[in-house]
């Protein structure tokens, strides 16, 4: 946890329709249904905390993609979580519904934007529903509010604080603390056993979830091993997830230094968060591993193309953002539709000089 706390903007209330739920009293049961993306479930988790502190005697439960409830496992004031497959169909909705009911008895807040993530609080029974009034599902939950609007269009916001907004009507009052992760002990311990060695220990990440549009090319991230390594000493980790084996090989068949792969190629989300909580710099993508990075308070160098920045400007962030201006972005496109130069016009010398910003700050 950031040990230095920042306080998040004050909302506009007279660009806000804010509701007032100060009558739901001692909820005993509150359920949170968590954003469906790694990077977007670690900015949660301020609002997760926030809401565990306004109802300290309430059980809080989440619920969501299984890796989104893997990466908050661990965290001291989740009571439960309850992992679901994405995407549910009407039947698996009704029945997750039932099977979330015991959490969601007082109060439901619902993080994501999806109509299906409200169909779900719905089906819970829950007395009260919190969420955002987008995409036509206002009529699902009790308690609806309206995202902060900018000429017309809702307002691009740092995740962190969007969620935390959300809970303004609940008269939370935020403790400034910034994203949180725990690792789990085991893992920790197991990572260790890979990561021998005086270091710097530097972690890559060159995989996005999202779409290629946001994978800065591999064979530059495997240059950038190679030089830091060769010029810095550097131990160079790679970090990839499920579906990126061909991803992982190219990065393997790229470089001249050798690779450490702490989770055997089985990646799991346990193996994620304890390597990235023992690295000494993470260079990634705008991605989950970034916000992973933020959450144990790891320097990162992102490195970012199509993404609206705003969404993920965070004052909790140790390191630096590169990205350049181009005249057809920010896209929020999952592939580029031209020549890719938001990404392409960041080299290695780029990020290796970013880089030695924060290798001489590195644990030793």
């Amino acid at each position: 946890m950031n040990p230095s706390p920042s306080k998040h903007p004050q909302i506009d209330r007279e660009k806000r329709s804010l509701p007032k739920l100060l009558a739901l009293d001692a909820p005993k049961n509150i359920l949170a249904i968590l954003p469906n993306w790694l990077g977007d479930a670690a900015m949660c988790t301020p609002a997760l905390r926030t809401l565990h502190q306004r109802f300290p005697d309430a059980e809080l439960t989440v619920a969501g993609p299984p890796a989104a409830c893997a990466l908050v496992d661990g965290l001291p004031f989740i009571s439960h979580a309850v992992p679901y497959a994405p995407r549910p169909g009407l039947l698996r909705l009704l029945r997750l519904g039932r099977a979330l009911r015991p959490y969601a008895r007082d109060l439901t807040v619902v993080f994501p934007h999806s109509f299906r993530a409200a169909a779900i609080a719905k089906a819970t029974g829950s007395r009260r529903i919190l969420a955002y009034g987008r995409n036509s599902r206002s009529w699902l939950v009790t308690d609806a509010v309206e995202p902060l609007m900018q000429d017309g269009n809702i307002a691009p916001t740092y995740m962190a604080w969007e969620y935390l907004d959300l809970l303004d009507g609940l008269d939370c009052e935020y403790d400034g603390f910034g994203l949180q992760l725990n690792a789990d002990p085991m893992a920790v311990a197991r990572v260790k056993e890979h990561l021998v060695g005086p270091g710097p220990f530097v972690g890559f990440a060159p995989g996005a979830a999202f779409g290629d549009s946001k994978r800065w090319p591999v064979e530059r991230f495997a240059e950038t091993a190679n030089r830091l390594a060769e010029e810095e000493g550097a131990q160079c980790v790679l970090l990839t997830g499920p579906g990126e084996e061909a991803l992982r090989d190219t990065m393997l068949d790229a470089v001249r230094t050798p690779l450490i792969i702490c989770d055997e190629k089985r990646p799991t989300i346990d193996t994620l968060k304890a390597t990235i909580s023992l690295l000494d710099l993470l260079i990634a993508n705008d991605s989950g591993p970034r916000h992973v990075g933020v959450g144990f308070s790891i320097p990162t160098i992102c490195i970012m193309g199509p993404t609206e920045p705003v969404y993920t400007d965070s004052p909790y962030e140790r390191g630096r953002v590169l990205r350049v201006d181009v005249d057809c972005g920010p896209c929020q496109r999952p592939t580029c539709r031209t020549d890719h130069r938001c990404m392409t016009e960041i080299t290695p010398d780029d990020v290796v000089s970013a880089a030695l910003a924060y290798l001489p700050k590195a644990r030793v």
